[in-house]
């Protein structure tokens, strides 16, 4: 496919960059010798320099180190978003060793498994986790547990494990330093299991340096670096959240603002209280914000970038978004193998509705046709294949799944695209989602946009279920706004009007909530299970 995004970049965004050959930690010391006594972290209350973090990740590196932890070991980190997230990811680079991040809200069979996967040695975890990871300890290799208190105090589990806030009283800043090359791995990612048992994506310091200077160039226009605030509410151990708001905060000098869990009044309150500028964000994080009760108490018009990622971005959504903050929300595109951007609508460019934007700089796109494996023109559908510095090595020991998706340094995305001449990319369909009824291909997103644009619709999501004639049917799940109430056939005479037959809704199911992952996708699994 002819690369004419190209044309449609900035005058002065770059096609191809210039990667440091360094780890990404180096991007820390690089903003501790320009920004010393800047932020780097609010946390509630707590304020943490640049300079303070990084010598707090040395002491955690010379803890790593003096437990015998090597380059390349793993190292788990089982936290929400808060300081000691961010200085034990560093830290453990620094000492030469592999993240492992392993989501908070995973139950024991989960942890388990992760943790048997990687072969973690060494975990890090909030106290009140314990209990989870007690019941697993001795079917796994841990040796080496700690745990923290989120708000700062001494832990005391017991148990054969240690207190971080001891750790990093008692450890000196000057470190050993460790020889770590962009080659070296850097963080085991693990998938969110939606497509099978979840796997390990392997990212390299070189991938996760080459992801950050990709997204500043696109999206970092605005910024004010080393003068700027961060809305950093993402988990960090989803990899969106670990590039988008950690590294390149850390990249640009910029202050992160953590939040351990979504609350859309702690978010507007910060924003209006910081005058925050950047808000990394899902949907239904905006969503969330755009229906909240007390919006008109705040002014939110401080913001200058809003990039909404993680599931598609309804224009009523975006719309309404605009009109709070003066701010258009750009829509962009990655996933765990890829570090994990490879799209995004340009900042200050033109962006298009409904599309995930263009490849970033040194990305390269084709779209394969899921029957044939031709590759497709403009305007035709297929699955979109990427190529770039910020793709994975591939799955953690699992060769075969690596070569489902690798071919030729080619990574098949699984999602369905058709790409328009100016070379803006619109998601169809995750290829799995696709509904079959009756033999017509129906895309989930084309129904769900509908459904949207009615006014009582807050939320909604399409899947696929069995049915004895047409094989499939389009089943709807909505929440309705605040106060609202409608019957099925409201909802279904009113798709008629906007949809070809064949794509109408049949069920309709009403609900006070979706289920979401922690980044706010919503889970079309959990729902065809039900």
């Amino acid at each position: 496919m002819e690369a004419v995004w190209f044309n449609n970049y900035l005058p002065d965004s770059k096609r191809n960059l210039t990667y440091p050959a360094v780890p990404v930690f180096q991007f820390l010391i690089d903003s501790v010798a320009r920004y010393p006594q800047n932020d780097a972290l609010i946390f509630f209350n707590q304020h943490i320099t640049f300079a303070e973090l990084e010598e707090l990740t040395n002491r955690f590196a010379n803890y790593l180190q003096q437990k015998g932890v090597k380059k390349g070991d793993r190292v788990a980190i089982m936290a929400p978003n808060c300081p000691q997230n961010v200085i034990c990811f560093f830290g453990a680079l620094k000492a030469g060793a592999l993240v492992v991040q392993t989501n908070p809200m995973y139950v024991e069979r989960e942890i388990e498994h992760q943790l048997n996967d990687s072969d973690s040695e060494t975990l890090i975890l909030m106290a009140d986790l314990y209990p989870k990871v007690k019941g697993v300890r001795a079917n796994t290799a841990l040796k080496n547990v700690i745990t923290f208190n989120i708000d700062g105090t001494a832990s005391s589990v017991g148990d054969n494990t240690e207190d971080l806030k001891g750790i990093l009283a008692s450890f000196s800043p000057d470190y050993e330093k460790i020889d770590v090359t962009p080659d070296d791995l850097a963080l085991l990612q693990y998938t969110g299991g939606t497509t099978g048992v979840s796997k390990g994506c392997m990212l390299t310091h070189g991938n996760l340096v080459a992801n950050v200077l990709q997204t500043v160039e696109v999206v970092g226009k605005n910024y004010r670096r080393g003068n700027d605030h961060v809305i950093g509410v993402l988990p960090l151990f989803h990899v969106y959240g670990l590039t988008a708001v950690m590294n390149v905060s850390i990249y640009m000098g910029v202050t992160i603002i953590l939040f351990p869990r979504f609350e859309p009044k702690s978010i507007i309150e910060a924003i209006h209280n910081y005058k925050v500028g950047i808000f990394y964000a899902s949907p239904t994080m905006l969503i969330a914000i755009n229906n909240h009760k007390e919006i008109g108490n705040y002014d939110l018009k401080c913001l200058h970038t809003c990039v909404s990622g993680s599931a598609p971005l309804p224009n009523e959504v975006k719309e309404a978004f605009f009109r709070l903050t003066g701010v258009e929300a750009v829509e962009a595109y990655g996933l765990s193998e890829a570090s994990p951007v490879t799209h995004s609508n340009p900042v200050n460019g033109l962006v298009k509705t409904g599309s995930i934007g263009l490849p970033l700089p040194d990305t390269d796109m084709k779209v394969v046709d899921i029957n044939t494996g031709d590759e497709c023109g403009f305007n035709q559908p297929g699955e979109m294949w990427v190529k770039g510095p910020q793709v994975m090595n591939g799955y953690w020991n699992r060769p075969d799944e690596t070569a489902n998706v690798l071919e030729d340094s080619w990574l098949k995305t699984g999602d369905v695209v058709e790409v328009d001449e100016e070379g803006y990319v619109f998601i169809v369909s995750r290829k799995k989602d696709v509904i079959i009824a009756g033999g017509f291909n129906i895309y989930p997103v084309e129904v769900e946009d509908v459904l949207f644009a009615h006014p009582k619709v807050q939320e909604t999501v399409v899947v696929g279920v069995p049915d004895s004639y047409r094989g499939e049917t389009v089943k709807a799940y909505i929440v309705l706004k605040e106060g609202e109430t409608a019957t099925e056939q409201e909802i279904i005479d009113y798709c008629r009007t906007k949809l070809a037959a064949y794509k109408l809704p049949r069920q309709v199911k009403f609900r006070p909530e979706l289920p979401k992952s922690a980044v706010g996708k919503i889970l079309r699994r959990v729902l065809r299970e039900e």
